[in-house]
């Protein structure tokens, strides 16, 4: 039934772009780029109801003004600025080591009745590590999650090398390395 689970992800898509006309525009949408404070209003009074919301199209236009004196960069103009350049090289570090990791090429090493609950599993662990990290990033902070978050992976790493070389001798290891994978995306969900 694999084939219908992943058909099911269309359901909600469906469901949203069924509803959506019956939506009101973003109100600071309507009054900061189209200038359309009477469409502003109209979608103010259908998302909170009925009632004196002059303050909150206040806000807006404070926001409005604010947003004036801010210049919005290019992409290449972002890559150029040096107050930004550290916080780009972060980024591109970051994302780079999910991608050389190899996580993927240890899934296809699993029995192919695994993999689907490997897959599943992966999953539930990202949901899982989105919900953590933003408990936890307040109480350790970012630093302290970075840290932790890739000593523990290259930890969960190293024991996963152990585990996939004495697959072969042991039944158990299969399981072992996909806890260990699991592992391993939550620690990156919650650190990197």
């Amino acid at each position: 039934l694999w084939p219908m689970l992943m058909a099911s992800c269309g359901l909600p898509a469906l469901v949203q772009l069924v509803t959506l006309p019956f939506f009101p525009e973003s109100p600071p949408y309507l009054l900061m780029r189209k200038g359309d404070q009477e469409g502003c209003k109209k979608a103010i009074r259908q998302l909170w109801g009925e009632g004196h919301h002059q303050a909150d199209i206040d806000d807006i236009m404070k926001e409005k003004a604010t947003m004036k004196n801010t210049k919005i960069l290019s992409v290449l103009e972002l890559m150029k600025e040096p107050a930004f350049r550290w916080q780009l090289y972060m980024i591109i570090i970051l994302t780079s080591t999910v991608q050389l990791c190899g996580i993927n090429a240890v899934e296809s090493k699993f029995e192919e009745y695994l993999i689907p609950y490997v897959s599943l599993g992966v999953g539930l662990c990202e949901c899982l590590s989105s919900i953590l990290c933003s408990t936890l990033i307040d109480r350790f902070g970012r630093k302290v999650l970075l840290w932790g978050g890739y000593t523990l992976m290259g930890s969960v790493l190293a024991l996963l090398t152990m585990t996939l070389s004495l697959q072969h001798q042991f039944f158990w290891m299969h399981y072992f390395s996909v806890i260990l994978i699991f592992l391993f995306v939550i620690f990156y969900g919650i650190g990197p």
